[in-house]
């Protein structure tokens, strides 16, 4: 079965192994890549998509660039998680193909809207900015979607940015907060599961050893992310967080997820972007659905195994 998707994304070291996961699998049509301002600047971003879509051999994939900068709030960045320039050891480099006409939630509206309603799922690895104004520009959007796929969030795990706020979220919580409030059935891969989903020494040398561009690329972003891991947390091995949004459509099996109903904190600086997560609701009416569990050991292979086929 094919999976119709269009990713949105920030990248990012650990959206650069969701980007080349997603473009090295066959049974992806990927309609489009949307780019972000989040980690890095927009800028950044969608030179990185770029970078990452020649280095998987795919020019057939259009990248477009989309917002510079959250709804309503300055622009926040993640540069030391992520590098300066936000692949942490990939060199930058300014690809052979420039970015696609439109805006990244221009191009959302046109890719959904253009195929037959529940038939397109949109994967966000970074702030909601880009598919917040996509809903803004045509509220039928929410409708016509399969669903959204997003990384972000924090319950039990407490948050990454602040106490409880995850970074994404924290970025921009207007416009989760608006995709959210939406009709549409949204699937969040929050840091209670990529928490489990963590990059060891042993899994990441057996992406090294693989011979594909995708894996090397990967495995170097996955090195850096350790070397981060190690200095600034204290941890032994890093949380690979975005690629469990590809993984789940691809595999959902590896992943238990719970219904619920998700909102998000708006006007307390203390806990912007805190995801409160009420699990006490009717399933039969539930459309928003957060991970709970992630089989590390399935994704990461199904990871080695997409990337060491990859072009």
């Amino acid at each position: 079965m094919k999976h119709h998707l269009i990713i949105d994304c920030d990248p990012g070291v650990d959206d650069a192994t969701g980007l080349l996961l997603a473009l090295a699998s066959n049974d992806i049509d990927l309609l489009a890549v949307t780019t972000v301002g989040g980690n890095v600047s927009a800028q950044k971003t969608a030179r990185n998509a770029r970078m990452l879509r020649q280095i998987a051999g795919r020019p057939d994939v259009p990248v477009h660039a989309g917002a510079e900068r959250p709804l309503v709030r300055a622009p926040a960045g993640a540069g030391d998680f992520h590098g300066e320039e936000g692949l942490g050891d990939l060199a930058p480099f300014e690809p052979d193909l420039p970015v696609a006409e439109g805006t990244g939630s221009e191009a959302i509206v046109r890719h959904v809207m253009a195929r037959p309603q529940g038939t397109v799922s949109l994967i966000v690895m970074g702030p909601m900015t880009n598919v917040a104004l996509a809903l803004r520009a045509e509220p039928r959007l929410a409708s016509h979607l399969k669903q959204v796929v997003v990384m972000g969030g924090a319950r039990a795990e407490g948050g990454n940015i602040t106490a409880s706020a995850e970074f994404n979220i924290w970025a921009d919580p207007d416009a989760a907060a608006e995709v959210l409030a939406c009709d549409v059935r949204v699937v969040m891969m929050g840091l209670d599961a990529t928490h489990q989903v963590r990059a060891t020494e042993t899994r990441i040398a057996a992406i090294e050893a693989l011979n594909t561009a995708s894996a090397k690329a990967s495995a170097r972003t996955l090195r850096f992310s350790q070397r981060v891991e190690r200095q600034i947390v204290g941890g032994e091995a890093s949380p690979l967080h975005d690629p469990c949004t590809v993984a789940w459509v691809l595999r959902p099996e590896l992943f238990e997820l719970k219904p619920c109903r998700i909102e998000v904190e708006c006007h307390s600086d203390l806990t912007r972007g805190h995801t409160a997560v009420e699990f006490r609701i009717d399933p039969a009416t539930a459309r928003h659905f957060w991970a709970v569990k992630a089989d590390a050991e399935s994704i990461f292979a199904l990871i080695t195994e997409r990337l060491g086929a990859a072009r």
